[in-house]
């Protein structure tokens, strides 16, 4: 039983001596930090910032699709909503960040027929 546990002393001390230092530890993290960055952080941010350029953007005529599907025209702007008008005397007011697409114009039409 003896020779089992000197080796593991044995072993520890040398594992102690081939230890990496704290900046070769710190070289890692930022490693991992960076590809989380650009793979998932950065992507998103330019996503959202694309995303509210586009909702800024909206005007009235605009034809658009909500995020739940519903393609409509704009015909009116509020500070936080939108009011759509998906048929005929059918106006729906939706949050500005519900709205998911600027569609070409003429796409209602080319769907009616």
């Amino acid at each position: 039983m003896s020779f089992f546990i000197e080796d593991a002393m044995a072993e520890g001390a040398a594992g102690a001596s081939a230890a990496p230092d704290l900046i070769s530890q710190l070289m890692v993290f930022g490693g991992i930090f960076l590809i989380f960055y650009l793979l998932f952080i950065r992507p998103q941010n330019k996503k959202m910032k694309e995303h509210k350029e586009m909702v800024d953007a909206l005007a009235k005529g605009d034809e658009v699709v909500t995020n739940g599907g519903l393609l409509g025209k704009v015909v009116g702007l509020h500070d936080s909503f939108v009011s759509i008008e998906v048929s005929k005397d059918v106006i729906l007011n939706v949050q500005r960040s519900a709205v998911g697409a600027i569609q070409p114009k003429g796409t209602i039409k080319a769907i009616k027929n």
